[in-house]
C-alpha cells in the first residue's frame, strides 16, 4: 500500500466525518417516525403541551388553542399551566380540549370520489341532439 499524504487523510478524514453525521441524521429520523407511529391518540396528561396533543390525535393546533380561549400563537406550556392561568382544574382543560378533538374529527372516513357516468361508445357528449 501507498502512503497516504496529509491532503488524502484529509480528504479520508472528511469523508468521514460526513458519513458520521448523515448517519446521526438518519437515526434522528427514524427514530422520530417511530416514535410518532406509536404514539396516536395518547390519552391526555397533565405534562403535554398543546402541540403535542395536536400532534398525536393529528388535528390542528389551532383548534386546540381556541377551544381554550387562547390567541392563536404556538403556546409550549404544558396544559397544567395552563389550567393554572385560567383557574380551571387539569381535568376540566382535559375536557374541553377532548371535546374540540371529538368535533374537529370526522366521524367517519371521507367518502371517495363520485361515480363516473358510463360513456356510450359513438355518441359525443355535451351537447343534445
Amino acid at each position: 500500500m501507498k502512503n497516504l499524504g496529509w491532503r488524502q487523510w484529509l480528504v479520508v478524514l472528511a469523508f468521514a466525518l460526513v458519513v458520521t453525521v448523515t448517519g446521526l441524521f438518519a437515526v434522528r429520523t427514524v427514530r422520530r417516525a417511530v416514535y410518532w407511529h406509536n404514539h396516536k391518540d395518547e390519552p391526555i396528561h397533565p405534562w403535554m403541551s398543546i402541540g403535542y396533543i395536536a400532534h398525536s390525535y393529528r388535528v390542528p393546533p389551532y383548534v386546540l388553542t381556541e377551544a381554550l380561549g387562547l390567541p392563536p400563537k404556538p403556546d409550549r406550556r404544558p396544559i397544567r399551566e395552563i389550567a393554572r392561568q385560567q383557574n380551571r382544574s387539569v381535568d376540566e382543560v382535559i375536557a374541553i380540549l377532548q371535546n374540540a378533538i371529538v368535533h374537529a374529527r370526522p366521524p367517519y372516513p371521507p367518502p371517495g370520489p363520485p361515480p363516473r357516468p358510463p360513456q356510450n361508445e359513438g355518441q359525443t357528449q355535451g351537447r343534445s341532439p
